[in-house]
């Protein structure tokens, strides 16, 4: 009799450790799951994170070839277009004069950036590109040398524009002449508006006075 006493006791010390036991490791488990919730990992956060760049670090080269240091247009709107001469988009030169125009004192202004990427509508040098936005629109916003956008060769401002790593806003493509880029006044990636949308859209009138 005295060993079965013995022996039940034995089996409900060993019942009630065990019980212990689960216990704690229950307790520890919610411990870590709350502090997991509370304090999700820097790397976790760092991938939920995108940090928007500015378009503030470029300088590039104007068609005369002279340094154009985007920083100088901090506190504007830009609206940023590659363009052609020989594109049936190209009468869209007349709205974009007449925007800046009518925007150039109201922290807004235009870049233009030539490109002879779509079916070698940008045939002319630096300075015939020149004289052909002068002497048919009377274009006084600036304009820059003719680059790339698109492709391997595509020049690091337009890497900035299509890619969201880089913008920290989204991915696009450049998908033909005339494709606006706008930029808010911080210098960050705000809208893609397509070729087609003529500069006086409402869509970019309205983003312009800030409605």
């Amino acid at each position: 009799m005295k060993l079965f006493h013995t022996f039940t006791g034995i089996v409900m010390v060993a019942l009630a450790c065990n019980t212990k036991n689960d216990d704690k490791k229950a307790e520890n488990w919610e411990h870590f799951v709350e502090n997991t919730n509370e304090n999700p990992s820097s790397e976790t956060s760092k991938t939920n994170t995108m940090e928007q760049g500015s378009i503030y670090t470029f300088k590039v080269k104007d068609l005369s070839g002279n340094e154009f240091d985007f920083a100088s247009l901090k506190g504007k709107k830009i609206l940023i277009v590659n363009t052609a001469s020989e594109c049936g988009l190209t009468p869209q030169y007349e709205q974009l004069q007449a925007i800046y125009e009518k925007y150039k004192d109201k922290n807004f202004v235009i870049v233009g950036f030539p490109a002879n990427n779509f079916g070698a509508q940008e045939p002319g040098s630096n300075s015939e590109i020149a004289t052909f936005c002068q002497q048919n629109y009377g274009v006084s916003f600036p304009m820059m040398a003719k680059i790339s956008v698109k492709g391997g060769d595509m020049h690091p401002v337009y890497k900035f524009l299509t890619q969201k790593t880089k913008n920290g806003l989204e991915d696009s493509e450049v998908q033909w002449n005339f494709q606006k880029y706008l930029i808010n006044e911080n210098g960050e990636l705000a809208k893609v508006v397509l070729p087609r949308v003529l500069p006086t859209d409402a869509e970019i009138t309205n983003w312009i006075e800030g409605k």
